[in-house]
Protein backbone atom coordinates (compact mmCIF):
# COMPACT_ATOMS: atom_id res chain seq x y z
CA UNK A 1 0.00 0.00 0.00
CA UNK A 2 1.36 3.38 -1.01
CA UNK A 3 -1.15 5.42 0.99
CA UNK A 4 -0.52 6.80 4.45
CA UNK A 5 -2.53 4.76 6.93
CA UNK A 6 -4.18 5.94 10.19
CA UNK A 7 -1.48 4.17 12.23
CA UNK A 8 1.21 6.32 10.57
CA UNK A 9 2.69 3.64 8.30
CA UNK A 10 3.04 4.15 4.58
CA UNK A 11 4.65 2.45 1.60
CA UNK A 12 6.20 -0.93 2.40
CA UNK A 13 6.42 -0.20 6.14
CA UNK A 14 3.85 -1.76 8.43
CA UNK A 15 2.93 -2.45 12.06
CA UNK A 16 0.69 -5.01 13.76
CA UNK A 17 -2.26 -2.61 13.56
CA UNK A 18 -2.27 -2.12 9.79
CA UNK A 19 -1.13 -5.67 9.08
CA UNK A 20 -4.27 -6.91 10.81
CA UNK A 21 -6.57 -4.30 9.32
CA UNK A 22 -5.34 -4.46 5.72
CA UNK A 23 -3.87 -7.95 5.53
CA UNK A 24 -0.36 -6.63 4.93
CA UNK A 25 2.61 -8.98 5.20
CA UNK A 26 5.87 -7.66 6.71
CA UNK A 27 8.58 -7.13 4.10
CA UNK A 28 11.69 -7.77 6.17
CA UNK A 29 12.69 -11.23 7.37
CA UNK A 30 16.09 -12.44 8.61
CA UNK A 31 15.18 -15.88 9.91
CA UNK A 32 17.72 -17.64 7.71
CA UNK A 33 20.79 -15.56 8.55
CA UNK A 34 23.31 -16.74 11.15
CA UNK A 35 23.43 -14.55 14.25
CA UNK A 36 26.45 -13.49 16.26
CA UNK A 37 26.34 -11.52 19.50
CA UNK A 38 28.44 -8.54 20.50
CA UNK A 39 29.93 -8.84 23.99
CA UNK A 40 29.86 -5.72 26.15
CA UNK A 41 33.37 -5.37 27.63
CA UNK A 42 34.14 -8.82 26.18
CA UNK A 43 36.10 -10.46 23.38
CA UNK A 44 34.75 -9.39 19.98
CA UNK A 45 37.72 -10.52 17.91
CA UNK A 46 35.51 -12.91 15.91
CA UNK A 47 33.31 -10.00 14.87
CA UNK A 48 36.35 -7.91 13.97
CA UNK A 49 37.39 -10.63 11.53
CA UNK A 50 34.05 -10.04 9.80
CA UNK A 51 34.90 -6.35 9.44
CA UNK A 52 32.66 -5.29 12.32
CA UNK A 53 33.80 -2.64 14.80
CA UNK A 54 32.80 0.83 15.97
CA UNK A 55 30.54 0.07 18.93
CA UNK A 56 31.01 1.56 22.40
CA UNK A 57 28.48 0.95 25.18
CA UNK A 58 28.44 2.70 28.54
CA UNK A 59 26.24 0.80 30.97
CA UNK A 60 24.29 2.70 33.63
CA UNK A 61 24.99 6.03 31.96
CA UNK A 62 22.10 7.40 34.03
CA UNK A 63 20.61 6.17 37.31
CA UNK A 64 17.23 4.49 37.77
CA UNK A 65 15.87 7.64 39.42
CA UNK A 66 17.14 9.79 36.55
CA UNK A 67 15.51 7.39 34.11
CA UNK A 68 12.17 7.53 35.97
CA UNK A 69 12.13 11.34 36.01
CA UNK A 70 13.30 11.55 32.41
CA UNK A 71 10.47 9.35 31.13
CA UNK A 72 7.99 11.33 33.22
CA UNK A 73 9.15 14.57 31.62
CA UNK A 74 9.34 13.14 28.10
CA UNK A 75 5.75 11.93 28.32
CA UNK A 76 4.60 15.49 29.02
CA UNK A 77 5.59 16.37 25.46
CA UNK A 78 3.12 15.27 22.76
CA UNK A 79 4.11 12.15 20.86
CA UNK A 80 3.70 12.01 17.08
CA UNK A 81 2.81 8.87 15.15
CA UNK A 82 5.71 7.51 13.16
CA UNK A 83 6.04 4.43 10.96
CA UNK A 84 6.34 0.72 11.75
CA UNK A 85 4.54 1.04 15.08
CA UNK A 86 6.76 3.74 16.55
CA UNK A 87 6.02 7.14 18.07
CA UNK A 88 8.47 10.03 18.01
CA UNK A 89 9.42 13.49 19.26
CA UNK A 90 11.85 15.39 17.01
CA UNK A 91 13.96 18.40 17.87
CA UNK A 92 16.30 19.73 15.22
CA UNK A 93 16.63 21.67 11.96
CA UNK A 94 14.54 20.99 8.90
CA UNK A 95 16.31 18.74 6.43
CA UNK A 96 15.34 18.06 2.83
CA UNK A 97 17.17 14.87 1.94
CA UNK A 98 16.25 14.89 -1.74
CA UNK A 99 17.58 18.41 -2.31
CA UNK A 100 20.36 18.01 0.29
CA UNK A 101 19.43 21.26 2.00
CA UNK A 102 18.85 22.17 5.62
CA UNK A 103 17.61 25.25 7.44
CA UNK A 104 16.83 26.32 10.97
CA UNK A 105 13.06 26.18 10.57
CA UNK A 106 11.21 26.15 13.90
CA UNK A 107 14.15 24.66 15.79
CA UNK A 108 14.46 26.34 19.20
CA UNK A 109 16.65 23.89 21.08
CA UNK A 110 15.94 20.86 23.25
CA UNK A 111 13.80 20.02 26.29
CA UNK A 112 15.36 21.24 29.54
CA UNK A 113 14.81 17.84 31.17
CA UNK A 114 17.31 16.28 28.74
CA UNK A 115 20.08 18.84 29.21
CA UNK A 116 21.98 16.76 31.78
CA UNK A 117 22.41 13.95 29.24
CA UNK A 118 24.18 16.15 26.72
CA UNK A 119 26.30 17.67 29.48
CA UNK A 120 27.34 14.18 30.59
CA UNK A 121 28.62 13.41 27.10
CA UNK A 122 31.78 15.26 28.14
CA UNK A 123 32.69 12.30 30.39
CA UNK A 124 33.00 10.02 27.34
CA UNK A 125 36.37 10.41 25.53
CA UNK A 126 34.86 9.21 22.22
CA UNK A 127 32.42 12.14 22.36
CA UNK A 128 35.07 14.86 22.46
CA UNK A 129 33.81 17.89 20.50
CA UNK A 130 30.37 16.26 20.05
CA UNK A 131 27.78 18.97 19.39
CA UNK A 132 24.20 17.70 19.19
CA UNK A 133 22.17 19.22 16.35
CA UNK A 134 19.27 16.78 16.38
CA UNK A 135 17.64 14.90 19.24
CA UNK A 136 14.85 12.37 18.71
CA UNK A 137 12.83 10.49 21.31
CA UNK A 138 11.52 7.26 19.81
CA UNK A 139 9.05 4.87 21.45
CA UNK A 140 8.78 1.14 20.71
CA UNK A 141 5.99 -1.04 22.12
CA UNK A 142 5.20 -4.74 21.57
CA UNK A 143 1.47 -3.99 21.16
CA UNK A 144 2.11 -2.22 17.86
CA UNK A 145 4.87 -4.55 16.70
CA UNK A 146 7.24 -1.57 16.67
CA UNK A 147 10.48 -1.96 14.75
CA UNK A 148 12.76 -0.03 12.44
CA UNK A 149 13.93 -1.25 9.05
CA UNK A 150 17.61 -1.65 8.06
CA UNK A 151 19.19 1.70 7.25
CA UNK A 152 22.28 3.87 7.51
CA UNK A 153 21.74 7.41 8.76
CA UNK A 154 22.21 9.79 5.84
CA UNK A 155 25.82 10.91 5.42
CA UNK A 156 25.56 14.32 3.74
CA UNK A 157 24.37 15.96 6.95
CA UNK A 158 24.73 13.57 9.92
CA UNK A 159 28.28 13.01 11.13
CA UNK A 160 30.24 9.95 12.11
CA UNK A 161 29.06 9.45 15.69
CA UNK A 162 25.48 8.28 16.25
CA UNK A 163 24.54 8.27 19.95
CA UNK A 164 21.56 6.58 21.62
CA UNK A 165 20.38 6.43 25.21
CA UNK A 166 18.31 3.28 25.78
CA UNK A 167 15.51 3.53 28.39
CA UNK A 168 12.99 1.31 30.21
CA UNK A 169 13.78 -2.13 28.77
CA UNK A 170 16.50 -4.23 27.21
CA UNK A 171 16.66 -4.90 23.50
CA UNK A 172 19.13 -5.65 20.71
CA UNK A 173 20.41 -3.43 17.96
CA UNK A 174 20.80 -5.67 14.92
CA UNK A 175 23.28 -4.97 12.12
CA UNK A 176 23.96 -6.59 8.77
CA UNK A 177 26.57 -5.69 6.12
CA UNK A 178 25.51 -3.12 3.56
CA UNK A 179 26.48 -4.11 0.01
CA UNK A 180 24.43 -1.65 -1.99
CA UNK A 181 25.25 1.47 -3.94
CA UNK A 182 27.04 4.32 -2.15
CA UNK A 183 24.51 6.86 -3.38
CA UNK A 184 21.64 5.35 -1.40
CA UNK A 185 22.69 6.92 1.90
CA UNK A 186 25.03 9.51 0.37
CA UNK A 187 27.90 7.32 1.51
CA UNK A 188 30.05 8.85 -1.23
CA UNK A 189 30.19 12.01 0.90
CA UNK A 190 32.09 10.11 3.60
CA UNK A 191 35.07 10.04 1.25
CA UNK A 192 35.14 13.86 1.12
CA UNK A 193 35.66 14.75 4.79
CA UNK A 194 38.00 13.64 7.61
CA UNK A 195 37.11 10.74 9.83
CA UNK A 196 36.53 11.64 13.48
CA UNK A 197 37.64 8.41 15.16
CA UNK A 198 40.50 6.03 14.42
CA UNK A 199 41.71 3.15 16.61
CA UNK A 200 38.97 4.03 19.12
CA UNK A 201 40.31 7.55 19.66
CA UNK A 202 39.15 10.96 18.45
CA UNK A 203 41.71 12.04 15.83
CA UNK A 204 39.95 15.07 14.39
CA UNK A 205 38.26 17.93 16.23
CA UNK A 206 36.87 20.51 13.77
CA UNK A 207 36.28 23.01 16.59
CA UNK A 208 40.03 23.08 17.31
CA UNK A 209 41.31 22.73 13.74
CA UNK A 210 38.83 23.82 11.03
CA UNK A 211 38.40 21.62 7.99
CA UNK A 212 40.13 24.06 5.65
CA UNK A 213 43.18 24.73 7.87
CA UNK A 214 46.69 23.57 7.03
CA UNK A 215 47.45 21.91 10.37
CA UNK A 216 48.48 18.28 10.60
CA UNK A 217 45.33 17.34 12.53
CA UNK A 218 43.14 18.74 9.75
CA UNK A 219 44.79 16.39 7.24
CA UNK A 220 43.18 13.29 8.76
CA UNK A 221 42.03 11.03 5.89
CA UNK A 222 38.39 10.02 5.35
CA UNK A 223 36.98 6.80 6.74
CA UNK A 224 37.81 3.98 4.27
CA UNK A 225 34.46 2.50 3.27
CA UNK A 226 34.42 -1.29 3.23
CA UNK A 227 31.08 -1.56 1.44
CA UNK A 228 29.97 -4.54 3.51
CA UNK A 229 33.38 -5.97 4.39
CA UNK A 230 34.09 -9.51 3.28
CA UNK A 231 31.99 -10.50 0.25
CA UNK A 232 31.09 -13.74 2.00
CA UNK A 233 29.89 -11.98 5.13
CA UNK A 234 26.20 -12.77 5.46
CA UNK A 235 25.35 -12.44 9.11
CA UNK A 236 23.39 -10.49 11.70
CA UNK A 237 25.32 -8.99 14.58
CA UNK A 238 23.19 -8.35 17.66
CA UNK A 239 24.36 -5.68 20.09
CA UNK A 240 22.71 -5.83 23.54
CA UNK A 241 21.30 -2.55 24.82
CA UNK A 242 20.52 -2.69 28.55
CA UNK A 243 18.24 -0.07 30.12
CA UNK A 244 20.03 3.23 30.88
CA UNK A 245 22.95 2.32 28.62
CA UNK A 246 24.52 4.76 26.17
CA UNK A 247 25.49 3.54 22.70
CA UNK A 248 28.09 5.31 20.56
CA UNK A 249 28.21 3.99 17.00
CA UNK A 250 31.00 5.06 14.64
CA UNK A 251 33.38 3.85 11.93
CA UNK A 252 32.48 0.46 10.47
CA UNK A 253 29.22 0.03 12.38
CA UNK A 254 28.17 3.52 11.29
CA UNK A 255 29.08 3.35 7.60
CA UNK A 256 29.51 -0.29 6.51
CA UNK A 257 26.57 -1.95 8.27
CA UNK A 258 22.87 -1.20 8.19
CA UNK A 259 21.30 -1.15 11.65
CA UNK A 260 17.75 -2.02 12.63
CA UNK A 261 15.43 -3.17 15.44
CA UNK A 262 13.24 -6.23 14.89
CA UNK A 263 9.87 -6.42 16.62
CA UNK A 264 10.69 -9.75 18.27
CA UNK A 265 13.34 -7.92 20.31
CA UNK A 266 10.77 -5.53 21.81
CA UNK A 267 9.21 -7.23 24.84
CA UNK A 268 8.20 -4.13 26.82
CA UNK A 269 7.87 -0.42 26.24
CA UNK A 270 11.22 0.97 25.13
CA UNK A 271 12.20 4.60 24.61
CA UNK A 272 15.44 5.77 23.12
CA UNK A 273 16.82 9.26 22.81
CA UNK A 274 18.90 9.43 19.64
CA UNK A 275 21.48 12.14 18.96
CA UNK A 276 23.14 13.29 15.76
CA UNK A 277 25.99 15.65 14.96
CA UNK A 278 26.82 17.52 11.76
CA UNK A 279 29.29 16.34 9.14
CA UNK A 280 32.43 18.53 8.84
CA UNK A 281 30.71 20.20 5.87
CA UNK A 282 28.60 22.22 8.33
CA UNK A 283 31.32 22.75 10.93
CA UNK A 284 34.10 25.40 11.13
CA UNK A 285 35.95 25.57 7.83
CA UNK A 286 33.33 23.55 5.97
CA UNK A 287 31.56 24.60 2.78
CA UNK A 288 28.28 25.25 4.64
CA UNK A 289 29.64 26.52 7.93
CA UNK A 290 27.38 29.62 7.89
CA UNK A 291 24.11 27.70 8.20
CA UNK A 292 25.88 25.26 10.49
CA UNK A 293 26.84 28.04 12.90
CA UNK A 294 23.25 29.32 12.95
CA UNK A 295 21.87 25.89 13.83
CA UNK A 296 24.61 25.11 16.36
CA UNK A 297 23.89 28.40 18.14
CA UNK A 298 20.21 27.47 18.51
CA UNK A 299 21.24 23.99 19.68
CA UNK A 300 22.75 25.58 22.80
CA UNK A 301 19.24 26.37 24.07
CA UNK A 302 17.11 24.23 26.38
CA UNK A 303 13.45 25.08 27.00
CA UNK A 304 11.16 24.23 29.89
CA UNK A 305 8.42 21.74 29.11
CA UNK A 306 5.26 21.22 31.17
CA UNK A 307 1.70 19.97 30.85
CA UNK A 308 0.52 23.59 30.70
CA UNK A 309 2.68 24.65 27.77
CA UNK A 310 3.07 21.36 25.91
CA UNK A 311 0.59 22.46 23.23
CA UNK A 312 2.91 25.33 22.34
CA UNK A 313 5.99 23.17 21.83
CA UNK A 314 6.90 23.15 18.14
CA UNK A 315 8.20 19.89 16.74
CA UNK A 316 9.76 20.41 13.29
CA UNK A 317 8.76 18.11 10.46
CA UNK A 318 11.53 15.77 9.30
CA UNK A 319 12.17 13.90 6.09
CA UNK A 320 14.30 11.07 7.44
CA UNK A 321 14.18 7.54 8.79
CA UNK A 322 14.17 7.38 12.56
Amino acid sequence: MNTTRPCGCKGHRSCLVCEKEYGIKPVFSYDNLPTKYYQINGDNSELEKLGFSGIHIVTDFISEEEERKLIEDIDVIPWDKSQSGRRKQNFGPKANFKKRKTKLGDFKGFPKSTQFIQERFSTIPLLESYRTVEQCSIEYTPDTGACIEPHIDDCWIWGERIVQLNLLSSTYLSLTPYKGDKTRYNLQDVETYPRIIENNKVVYNPFKEPTNSNSESSKVPPYPLQNGGNENTNVIVKVPLPPRSLLVMYGSARYDWEHFIIREDISKRRVIIAYREFTPTYLPGGEKTEIGEEILKEAENFFEESAENSENISLPVKQLII
